[in-house]
């Protein structure tokens, strides 16, 4: 593993985790466990800057290892870690807020975005979110980071904190280069059409939707073509939200007959919603079937978490003994 370059990747507990989050980050971040030192994070940190019951975060900490192992992460080439349990995260991130002056954190849209999401609980976790993050991602020495368009932002602010620490205290962090999570992937709109999917918005279909779950949600909420009202109408493909879905999830001969019949109305929108619907499905059955196993057996889930916790915090240690010595943090030493 460590002959590997090192990237991390976080995701936060938030419960249940939709079909978005899965071709939008762990779809993408599955393969790069084969060519690097992978360290998955479960960012419960991240997580408690909104409001929550505690008595559910350890049931939403285990629903998100699953959901990783179920979609394909492998303990045996990659590390899936919790961020509490290393507790040099939060160090650094003190450490690293002294050298980042407080105009880059306020241009980074998070803040704005996330205090207008929960107006009545506009706290300090929020504003220092960014941070924390280039914690996360600077603590492992990461060489690289997977990134969606909409991230890219706390990247670019992550290399200019490991720059301005490095000017200070001598050349120690890299700065990670972006690995762009696959264009089309990056962002994933809801069943409206109108804005990404979200729990939040009940605009999204989850990893764990049955087949009839599905079914209604696609057959009821999944907005086509407005212009098209009767399917004798041409429809256009290309502002269909639904067509845009197939992308994801049919073939390419799929898309095409799809798209070429909608043009010339000889499929309807129903037609077309239940061919996606189809693939949806087919899609998400060796994921189910692999959740169902892990589900079955949790003291594996839980030993797979310990275990890359301890790693990690291994790597975390020795990490944050050098930073004390570059910093001159080391009185009690």
């Amino acid at each position: 593993m460590n002959a590997k370059p090192m990237i991390f990747s976080g995701i936060q507990p938030s419960g249940k985790l939709h079909i978005g989050n899965y071709l939008g980050a762990i779809k993408q971040f599955v393969p790069l466990q084969d060519t690097y030192d992978a360290i998955f994070g479960i960012v419960d940190l991240h997580a408690m800057t909104q409001l929550y019951d505690k008595e559910e975060m350890s049931e939403r900490i285990i629903n998100a290892a699953v959901n990783y192992l179920a979609c394909g992460l492998d303990p045996d080439k990659a590390t899936l870690m919790l961020q509490s349990g290393v507790s040099e995260h939060a160090e650094l991130a003190w450490i690293l807020s002294t050298v980042t002056p407080l105009p880059w954190i306020q241009r980074v849209p998070t803040f704005k975005e996330k205090a207008k999401n929960q107006p009545d609980n506009v706290n300090m976790g929020l504003f220092n979110y960014p941070v924390l993050m280039a914690a996360d991602i600077l603590l492992y020495k990461s060489v690289a980071v997977p990134v969606g368009e909409d991230q890219r932002p706390h990247l670019e602010l992550t290399r200019e904190i490991a720059r301005a620490f490095n000017q200070r205290f001598g050349s120690f962090f890299p700065e990670p280069e972006e690995i762009i999570k696959g264009g089309k992937d990056a962002r994933v709109m809801g069943l409206d059409g109108k804005r990404r999917m979200s729990k939040s918005l009940d605009n999204c279909i989850y990893l764990d939707d049955d087949a009839e779950t599905i079914y209604e949600k696609v057959t009821r909420q999944g907005v086509t073509d407005p212009a098209r009202v009767r399917k004798s109408d041409p429809g256009n493909p290309d502002i269909c939200n639904m067509f845009t879905w197939h992308t994801f999830f049919s073939d390419e001969r799929t898309q095409k007959e799809c798209a070429q019949q909608c043009r010339d109305a000889e499929f309807g929108c129903m037609d077309c919603k239940a061919v996606l619907v189809r693939n949806i499905v087919q899609t998400l059955e060796p994921i189910q079937e692999r959740q169902k196993e892990l589900l079955e057996d949790l003291d594996k889930v839980r030993d797979i978490i310990s275990e890359g916790t301890e790693r990690a915090r291994k790597i975390a240690r020795e990490a944050m003994k050098e930073v004390r010595e570059i910093t001159g943090m080391t009185y009690l030493d």
